[in-house]
């Protein structure tokens, strides 16, 4: 049985450390419980409920007994005993969902769900990074800001190889994420390969980690024209408010363009990514929703494009993911903000999570997303219109090349 579904930010599971901030849409379909074939003897004290339940409509004649065949012999005459049935019922979903061999699709058992909803809350103890898999690759989705592996190096695009010295080869990406987050002052080792560089050992002491979800600051254009800087960090049930409120001041100081930085925002909601595209694309489609059925949905904002007037620049990179994906790519579309930086993650499905009765929860992919043109970007990303490598030299100077080129584009525009 399902309890009701919810919404929630995925590219990756948390904030603190996570599988990608990812965008979320409707659960499609109704609950349903396979059907067992016939009673099962269980070596142990635990009542088995739900095992008669019919079988899906349409479902191939599969034979459930299988399943209780080995329960029964694990339960009776596994060494060592007592198995805890719960384990085992936990461990066989797990299962189930990994089979799916999507690096999106999971099952949290009650615990990690606990967690899962911690990190939602938006506080948390870790180190500050997204990760999320990449051709098969535990990789860095980005390094959040002014977080501890910001300050240890880690960047967008790395590989972490090892997690205290254990090879993330055989791990799920969840296996990862408990590894690598852990309690505040307490140190974590990890292996990582920089592209074109050597594997390299670093370690990071965790932290409780905070992310200002949206912040703004004021730039001078070559020109000398002041323009504002919006960097979003990831779209979150607050962002909407305190992008709207960026926004009010905004046009109140009177700048003469905008740059929305959306560089390591590994995503969130997909409400919030439709909500803020709105303050250019008033009542237009932002994204296409594709389910397993061929059928698209269009979500369309519902925004007043309050600053559809203002030269906007949009500043992307590798750690770019999702629903910051969803705002890059429909600005794109329209011709609304010119796009600069490098290729993005390439996060181009929907997931969606629902609680269970038990306390766990299924995080599963239910459909593809198109831009408004009907572009997919699984896989590929987001191609800038002007390219531009933000490389880790840069990074050790203090220069942001991307930025420079964003601030001379608005001056062109606002020339013409």
């Amino acid at each position: 049985m399902l309890v009701p579904t919810r919404r929630i930010p995925s590219v990756f599971l948390a904030v603190a450390i996570a599988a990608g901030g990812f965008v979320v849409g409707y659960l499609v379909g109704q609950a349903r419980t396979p059907s067992s074939a016939s009673p099962v003897s269980v070596a142990s004290d635990a009542r088995v409920v739900g095992r008669d339940a019919e079988a899906p409509a349409g479902a191939k004649e599969l034979d459930f007994q299988l399943f209780w065949d080995v329960w029964s012999l694990v339960a009776r005459d596994y060494l060592r005993q007592p198995v805890a049935e719960p384990k085992l019922l936990h461990g066989a979903l797990t299962g189930l969902v990994e089979s799916l061999d999507d690096p999106y699709s999971s099952f949290f058992d009650p615990t990690r769900a606990r967690i899962l909803q911690q990190d939602l809350a938006g506080e948390l103890e870790g180190i500050g990074a997204e990760i999320g898999m990449k051709d098969g690759q535990l990789t860095v989705i980005a390094a959040l800001p002014n977080t501890p592996a910001q300050a240890a190096g880690l960047a967008a695009g790395d590989a972490i190889l090892a997690i205290d010295e254990v090879a993330t080869t055989d791990l799920t990406l969840e296996d990862a994420v408990a590894r690598i987050r852990g309690p505040k002052a307490t140190t974590v080792a990890l292996l990582v390969r920089t592209p074109k560089e050597a594997p390299r050992e670093i370690a990071i002491t965790r932290a409780v980690i905070r992310v200002e979800g949206v912040t703004v600051r004021s730039e001078r254009t070559p020109a000398g024209r002041s323009v504002a800087v919006i960097a979003i960090a990831h779209f979150n049930p607050d962002t909407v408010a305190r992008f709207d409120e960026a926004i009010r001041n905004i046009l109140a100081s009177g700048d003469a363009g905008l740059v929305i930085d959306l560089r390591n925002d590994p995503g969130g909601f997909l409400e919030a990514a439709i909500d803020i595209a709105g303050a250019w694309a008033e009542r237009r489609v932002v994204v296409r929703e594709r389910t397993n059925d061929g059928r698209v949905t269009e979500h369309r904002t519902s925004g007043l494009a309050r600053v559809q007037a203002l030269p906007t620049v949009v500043l992307v990179n590798r750690g770019t993911a999702s629903a910051a994906e969803i705002v890059a790519g429909a600005l794109q579309d329209y011709r609304m903000a010119v796009i600069i930086g490098e290729q993005t993650f390439g996060k181009g499905t929907v997931q969606h999570l629902t609680s269970l009765r038990d306390g766990s929860a299924v995080k599963l992919t239910i459909a593809e997303w198109l831009t408004p043109s009907g572009r997919s970007i699984e896989g590929d990303g987001i191609t800038p219109d002007i390219a531009v490598e933000l490389t880790k030299q840069d990074r050790e100077a203090s220069r942001d090349p991307q930025l420079d080129r964003a601030l001379q584009v608005l001056d062109e525009r606002m020339s013409k």
